[in-house]
Order: C-alpha cells, then structure tokens, then sequence
C-alpha cells in the first residue's frame, strides 16, 4: 500500500501514529494564571546532549502551550507503567484551568530551577526554559523546544552509577489506543567504541 498524506489513506483509522513507535510520553508540567496543569504528549523526545534540549510537539492552544507561552517555562516527566491510570486520566479534554494533578491523585512538588510543579515519584523529571515555539505547518500545531535547566532522577532508578530503565519500566505510546512498556534491555557496542 502506498498513499499521499494530502490524498487520504483509505483506512478506517489514520496509520501514521502507529508507524512511528514506541514514542516516549513527556508528562508536560506548567503553571499559569490558571493554575497547575499536567497533560502527556507522545510527540516528544531530546534532540540535544550539550545543553541537554528537548521538544514536544502540542496540537491545538491547549493549556499546557498557553501556560508555557505566559511563563517560558515546562517540566516533564517521565512516565513509569506503575503511573499508566493516571497518566490516561490526565489526558482527558477538560475545561481550561482544570488542575490534572488533583484530578488523578498525582503527588506534585516545586521544581528547583523554575518555578514550575512537578509529579513527585516520577522516576526521572527534566526542568526546561523554552528556547523557541514553532508554529507548524497544519490548522493549530506547535512545537515546543526548551533546554533544560535541571534534573531530578529517582534514587531507586540510580544503579551502579547509571540510571536504570529496568527499575520503573518506562511506558511508550503506539498508534490508536497502544500503549507498550519496557521490560528488557540489551546492549550493544558502536563500532570502534570499547
């Protein structure tokens, strides 16, 4: 089968969020006039080791982008499978201003480099300042990018000095209603590396 975005695919259900996966889920922290808002998007990834930088990508002026744009600032969270409800629950296209963290019981804290919440006992949280917002091509796309100021990881994930997947199983985004999670790892040594 081959199709042309621009033509339509044909299918009961749009195939290209199933062709890019597993996508990392960053659990999107903000703060706003509004008040704290918690929202994951699997359009997100890091894109930069020095300065560590990440993107996530918002479709449609959710309160998560709007709150980023009044304060520069964002955190995201990792998700854990032990967090799977929640992070659903948090998903939801609630009125503008609904607090996600005390509609699905997440435990939340201050961030140390921006004033900012974050979900206590993720296993991992990266506080990041926007460096830029794109405006996409499409009707109301977005995408965010901001460096991060600071990171927080879970002592338990911490394993003979490396952080350690393993020890929460990180939860992934496939297409239509997939999700997956990590169980395994392996290992394996780039070409002239020791």
């Amino acid at each position: 089968m081959f199709y042309r975005p621009e033509d339509g695919h044909g299918l009961p259900h749009n195939p290209f969020n199933a062709i890019i996966t597993p996508r990392p889920i960053g659990w999107i922290s903000s703060r706003g006039a509004s008040g704290d808002n918690l929202a994951p998007y699997s359009f997100f990834n890091g894109i930069a080791y020095t300065p560590p930088q990440v993107m996530f990508a918002s479709t449609g002026r959710k309160d998560s982008l709007r709150n980023i744009e009044e304060t520069r600032v964002f955190a995201v969270n990792i998700v854990e499978y032990a967090a799977r409800e929640a992070m659903n629950l948090t998903s939801g296209a609630y009125p503008p201003g609904t607090d996600e963290f005390t509609l699905a019981g997440v435990e939340r804290t201050e961030c140390e480099t921006i004033p900012c919440p974050r979900v206590k006992n993720a296993p991992a949280v990266l506080e990041c300042r926007v460096t830029e917002i794109v405006r996409l091509l499409g009707k109301d796309n977005h995408l965010i990018i901001g460096e991060v100021t600071g990171i927080h990881l879970r002592d338990d994930c911490v394993v003979n000095g490396r952080f350690d997947v393993t020890r929460f199983h990180p939860l992934a985004r496939g297409g239509y209603r997939d999700y997956s999670v990590v169980t395994e790892v392996f290992e394996m040594v780039r070409p002239g590396q020791e």
